[in-house]
């Protein structure tokens, strides 16, 4: 996967509780996506965890620029960095970095109960249409290997297959973005053979990483 992006902080003159980090290459395609609340950024990767940081007030992603306000009583100190950091490991994470879409699939705004057939289709949909475009940029692809009722199996090909940033791109990206369209899934099982990657960081082809549903 390509190294750590390069990011640049300007704080703004007309407003100084508003930074513009811009970045080396692209966080998201499109755009521009504008967040206001936690609410409007749930599924969304990068400013869902921005907002986590508990001071951001507005997110704007406009392909290379990512827009950052913060609560006027707040003052930027080390939050640039933080920051920079957060965008960093989305980068890294090679997943998008916003939820452009949501298959609106079998009630799922309801949370009606879905068998696992309509669970299926509606991760197939995610990956698809959302995941596996921008994961392929970064020369892999991560496919559905089976779906449970509340678990998930996927296998990492390609560029993250091996990849020392796999554990990330599932825990920083995949795991919001499923939490977000398939909240009944509560883990997800990466059964990928790490170990006969190209780059290998680990053996052993099972990982477990649980799915947080709080929304605290």
């Amino acid at each position: 996967m390509p190294g750590p992006v390069r990011i640049r902080a300007d704080v703004s003159e007309a407003d100084p509780h508003t930074c513009r980090f811009v970045c080396s290459e692209v966080v998201h395609p499109d755009g521009p996506y504008a967040f206001t609340s936690p609410e409007e950024a749930a599924g969304s990767p990068l400013p869902e965890h921005l907002f986590d940081l508990g001071v951001v007030t507005h997110v704007l992603i406009a392909e290379t620029v990512v827009t950052v306000s913060i609560r006027p009583d707040v003052e930027w100190g080390d939050l640039r960095k933080r920051i920079g950091a957060i965008i960093r490991a989305q980068a890294d994470a090679g997943v998008p970095a916003v939820l452009a879409s949501v298959p609106n699939l079998d009630g799922w705004v309801d949370g009606a109960t879905r068998d696992t057939a309509a669970l299926r289709r509606i991760l197939d949909h995610l990956f698809e249409h959302e995941v596996n475009p921008r994961v392929a940029s970064h020369g892999g692809r991560i496919e559905i290997v089976e779906v449970g009722d509340t678990t998930l199996k996927i296998s990492m090909h390609g560029g993250c297959q091996g990849c020392s940033s796999s554990n990330v791109t599932i825990e920083a990206g995949v795991e919001v973005m499923v939490r977000r369209v398939a909240p009944e899934i509560t883990e997800i099982i990466d059964v990928t053979d790490h170990a006969r990657g190209a780059s290998p960081y680990r053996s052993g082809p099972v990982r477990l990483v649980p799915v947080d549903q709080t929304t605290e």
